[in-house]
């Protein structure tokens, strides 16, 4: 995967924004870091675009920036000169398309018929916007296609927000979605950052799902496994599955170790909706990953663990 489509995947959610003027580029995209969501996808809706994407490059860098709304070889030499990552478009130029990865750029075509994907992946276009993603028939649609373009990757816009978010993102070829929920055109005029800080964070807390999903307990022996699973077991009236390595109760909320695991007393289990995401998302709070415990199946990461431990206990992420 290209690394800037990476870096978009694993952020998940993009802001798309039109500027009224540059003198909100800075402390909108700062509202924005700082809510969890370092990327925009300024769209050329407005004069101001070019602008505003070449300030905010200059002055975060850190920020992740797409061109949207991008319709002409010109306006795509443009966005990328000021600072642009991706460029992203409404609709299928096959012109566009070629002009922007003939020069080493990243095209995000908007498509929404498989004929339009199909050409657009046969041109090199490693990611695809679908949009407008629910007026054109939402995840149902893209699953549909994605059974015959299994290569395809989609970003979706249109119709994104809150309530659906994750059943766009729950589909594994979908890779990242676009949208304004978390900064609304009226709430930028007024000014109000902290109410996009806040928003953002929402965002990032619904896109990742962050909950408890099981306790290790670490005991010397089958035997004390086994005796401690019977004592959880009776108490709170749930089920023993014996397993290879320990003993779940319940449904799965408990696994008794049949010997010492990772984690001086166990380990804690943290669900989430992609491993990926939270350990992007997690790690720009200051969380520490042991990556080289991350565990793969199928090119998906499904597990993985924390650096250190907490109160005795070692914590992972793990695909719930």
């Amino acid at each position: 995967m290209n690394p800037i489509v990476e870096k978009v995947y694993q952020i998940g959610i993009i802001p798309v924004i039109a500027f009224n003027s540059v003198d909100e580029a800075l402390p909108l995209c700062k509202a924005l870091a700082e809510g969890g969501l370092p990327a925009a996808e300024v769209t050329f809706r407005t004069a101001c675009a070019e602008e505003c994407i070449r300030k905010i490059h200059e002055e975060m860098p850190e920020m992740l920036l797409g061109a949207g709304t991008v319709l002409t070889c010109e306006q795509a030499d443009r966005a990328m000169a000021a600072g642009a990552s991706f460029i992203v478009a409404p609709g299928f130029d096959p012109e566009v398309c070629k002009h922007v990865i003939d020069k080493g750029g990243i095209m995000m075509p908007g498509t929404a018929s498989a004929g339009e994907m199909q050409q657009a992946m046969n041109m090199g276009c490693e990611a695809l916007k679908f949009f407008p993603a629910e007026a054109n028939g939402g995840v149902g649609m893209l699953k549909n296609i994605g059974a015959a373009l299994k290569g395809a990757r989609w970003m979706c816009t249109g119709g994104v927000n809150a309530k659906n978010v994750n059943d766009y993102l729950g589909y594994d070829q979908i890779f990242a979605v676009g949208g304004t929920w978390m900064c609304k055109s009226d709430v930028i005029k007024a000014g109000d950052w902290a109410k996009i800080t806040a928003q953002s964070k929402e965002a990032v807390d619904t896109m990742l799902g962050l909950r408890l999903h099981h306790v290790g307990i670490n005991t010397g022996n089958e035997e004390e496994a086994t005796k401690i699973a019977g004592l959880i077991s009776t108490m709170l009236n749930m089920k023993v599955t014996p397993g290879n390595s320990s003993i779940f109760v319940g449904n799965k909320e408990f696994e008794i170790m049949k010997k010492p695991g990772r984690g001086t007393n166990g380990h804690i289990a943290i669900g989430c909706n992609n491993v990926d995401r939270a350990i992007y998302h997690l790690s720009q709070r200051g969380v520490k990953f042991d990556l080289d415990s991350k565990n793969v199946k199928n090119g998906k990461t499904v597990a993985c663990y924390m650096e250190g431990e907490i109160a005795g206990f070692a914590f992972h992420l793990v695909q719930a």
